[in-house]
C-alpha cells in the first residue's frame, strides 16, 4: 500500500514536472511569435534597397530600419528572463531561426551602411544579447554564421538589382566581399549539415556575383576607381 502511494506521488511530481515545462514553452512561443513579427516589418523595410528608388536611398531605409531594434532588444530581454538559467540550448529550438534572420538582418545593414562584415560581437550587441552563455542570453555562433550566408544569398539579388539602377560599382566591391567572406568559411570545419548545404549556397551566390562582374567589365562598364 505504501509503495503504490509512493509510485503515486512520483508520477504526480511528473506529471507537475511537465506542465511546468509546457507552460514555460508556451510562454516563450508567444515571445518567440512576437519577435518574429518584428523581425518581418525590419525585413520587409529592407527590401526596399533592391528596387530603384530605394538603392538611391539606402541610408534613409537603413536607419528605418534601425529604428526597431529598441523592440528586438526587448524582445530578448523578455525571453532572457523566462527562459530558467543554464537552459538556453534546451529551449534553442524556439528560436533559433528568427535569431538567424535577426542576425541577418543586422549584418546586411552593417554591409550597406559600411560595405563590412559584421562581427559575431557586433551583432549580438546591435541585438541586445551576448556571444557568451555565461553571460547571459547568447548569440549563438552557428546561428551567426547561417545569418551571414543568409547575407550572401540577399548580395547576390542586390548586385543584379544594382546593375539595373545603374550602379556599376557596386557589383565589383560586393564581389570582393563575397570573395573574402567564401575564403573564410572555407578555413571553418563545418559539422552542421544545414551550414554546410548553406555554404555550398554562397559559393553559388559568388559565382553568380562573378558573372555580373565579368559582364560589366567586357562591356567595359568598369568604373575607374575599380580598375
Amino acid at each position: 500500500m505504501d509503495n503504490s502511494n509512493n509510485l503515486g506521488n512520483v508520477f504526480l511530481l511528473y506529471n507537475e514536472y511537465m506542465e511546468n515545462e509546457q507552460s514555460v514553452r508556451e510562454e516563450i512561443r508567444s515571445l518567440v511569435r512576437e519577435l518574429e513579427q518584428t523581425a518581418r516589418e525590419m525585413i520587409t523595410i529592407l527590401q526596399s534597397v533592391h528596387q530603384q528608388d530605394g538603392i538611391r536611398n539606402i541610408s534613409t531605409i537603413c536607419e528605418k530600419t534601425r529604428g526597431y531594434f529598441p523592440a528586438i532588444k526587448d524582445h530578448y530581454a523578455a525571453l532572457a528572463a523566462k527562459v530558467p538559467k543554464d537552459q538556453y540550448y534546451r529551449f534553442h529550438d524556439h528560436w533559433r531561426f528568427v535569431t538567424q534572420r535577426v542576425a541577418f538582418v543586422t549584418a546586411l545593414l552593417v554591409f550597406l551602411e559600411k560595405e563590412e562584415l559584421a562581427s559575431q560581437q557586433t551583432v549580438a550587441q546591435t541585438m541586445g544579447i551576448v556571444i557568451s552563455k555565461e553571460e547571459g542570453f547568447m548569440l549563438d555562433l552557428e546561428d551567426y554564421l547561417a545569418g551571414l550566408l543568409t547575407l550572401s544569398s540577399e548580395l547576390s539579388r542586390f548586385v543584379v538589382n544594382s546593375v539595373t539602377a545603374g550602379d556599376y560599382g557596386r557589383p565589383f566591391r560586393v564581389a570582393n566581399f563575397l570573395n573574402e567572406l567564401s575564403s573564410g568559411f572555407r578555413l571553418l570545419n563545418l559539422k552542421n549539415d544545414s551550414l554546410r548545404k548553406r555554404f555550398d549556397g554562397l559559393k553559388y551566390d559568388l559565382k553568380k556575383v562573378e558573372e555580373v562582374v565579368y559582364d560589366l567589365s567586357i562591356r567595359g562598364l568598369k568604373p575607374k576607381q575599380d580598375a
